[in-house]
């Protein structure tokens, strides 16, 4: 199985940042491409970033492009979701996902998912 295990989370203010990791270990060969994704109160779960494993090909939803960057670390079996600028609307809990194929975080299908992580933007 692969595991993946999210953190930094926390309160901040409008227009404020944080950083979020998510901590891969298990059968993480079997991972092509990585992703972030959220759910806010009383709303269904979005896509908001993605990438490939191996390689770059970043992927953004509207709404956080050129404010969030999504990036890894391979090495360390990381991946980060450097979120600046941060606004009321993108309190949510974040979830860090893997997938064994490519492009399905469209759809939000993906094999393996971690438990979350919330993130409150105040004011």
């Amino acid at each position: 199985q692969v595991q993946l295990v999210e953190s930094g989370g926390g309160l901040v203010q409008a227009g404020g940042s944080l950083r979020l990791s998510c901590a891969t270990s298990g059968r993480t060969f079997v991972i092509n491409e990585v992703g972030w994704f959220r759910q806010a109160p009383g709303k269904e779960r979005e896509f908001v970033a993605a990438l490939a494993w191996a390689g770059t090909m970043p992927k953004y939803t509207d709404s956080v492009t050129g404010r969030f960057t999504i990036s890894k670390d391979n090495a360390r079996n990381t991946l980060y979701l450097q979120m600046n600028s941060l606004k009321p609307e993108d309190t949510a809990v974040y979830y860090c996902a893997a997938d064994r194929s490519y492009g399905r975080y469209v759809s939000g299908i993906m094999d393996y998912w971690g438990k979350g992580t919330l993130v409150t933007v105040s004011s």
